[in-house]
């Protein structure tokens, strides 16, 4: 596990004019004492790394989902796309595929070693760039990007935390640019797994609950305004997909 992201070598380091350089953020409480089990521990990664596992986890949905959001882009990316946190499977990979010329992938992740397992599943390219920082106090520039990707992140951040994620996604987002969002959603009724859900939420995703009680957009600045929203789900409402245009 290595120290920081400035210990990965070129081209997966920081941007000369990003402050992440100089200011290492520490690794969130919340994330130390919920989440270690799963994205800390060198034992969680090697688990955790295998696309048939990921898969299991969503209920064979990874991939209908992982290309949900990527649909979103377009087949050739020819623009600055930021991920906010990394993925376990070949969620980065599928996006570096489809990366043109003019095409530009930014990952963050707080955790050192979420970015050392992510740049060994990369390979070597200059339109590729990670960054150790916080996704709720980015170090980029206002509409820095021309889309930005949160995938399966805000169920798992306190509610304070995730409206200063959403706020820091829409500011470096330029307007005109979309923020795509897929996630848990409040499932139906009918939904076999509703109660299934409901135990495992609670016991391993403290935090999920709020997206079963309240909209994405309910956690929105208040000042913000939206060229528009559009939002769909799927597998009997379970997931959601959430798309905003800044």
């Amino acid at each position: 596990m290595k120290n920081n992201a400035q210990g990965l070598p070129s081209p997966f380091v920081p941007v000369a004019n990003s402050k992440v350089a100089q200011i290492a953020p520490d690794i969130p409480d919340y994330l130390q004492k919920v989440y270690w089990w799963a994205y800390l521990h060198p034992n969680a990664v090697r688990f955790f790394e295998r696309e048939w596992l990921v898969n299991l986890i969503l209920w064979g949905n990874f991939s209908r989902l992982r290309d949900a959001a990527l649909g979103e882009l377009g087949d050739t990316i020819e623009h600055r796309l930021l991920q906010v946190a990394c993925v376990y499977g070949d969620f980065s990979q599928r996006i570096a595929a489809r990366l043109g010329t003019a095409g530009r992938l930014d990952v963050v992740d707080v955790a050192p070693i979420q970015l050392a397992n992510l740049r060994r599943k990369l390979a070597d390219d200059t339109r590729i760039h990670l960054h150790r920082q916080d996704a709720s106090a980015l170090h980029f520039a206002d509409a820095s990007f021309d889309a930005s990707l949160l995938f399966f992140l805000l169920h798992e951040q306190p509610e304070a935390v995730r409206r200063a994620t959403l706020a820091e996604a829409l500011r470096v987002t330029r307007p005109g640019g979309k923020v795509v969002i897929v996630d848990y959603h409040k499932p139906k009724r009918s939904n076999p797994l509703r109660y299934v859900m409901k135990a495992v939420l609670s016991m391993l995703e403290p935090f999920a609950d709020d997206l079963w009680r309240q909209e994405i957009t309910s956690y929105l600045p208040t000042t913000f305004s939206s060229a528009g929203v559009s939002k769909s789900t799927c597998f009997g409402d379970l997931y959601q997909k959430v798309v905003i245009t800044v």
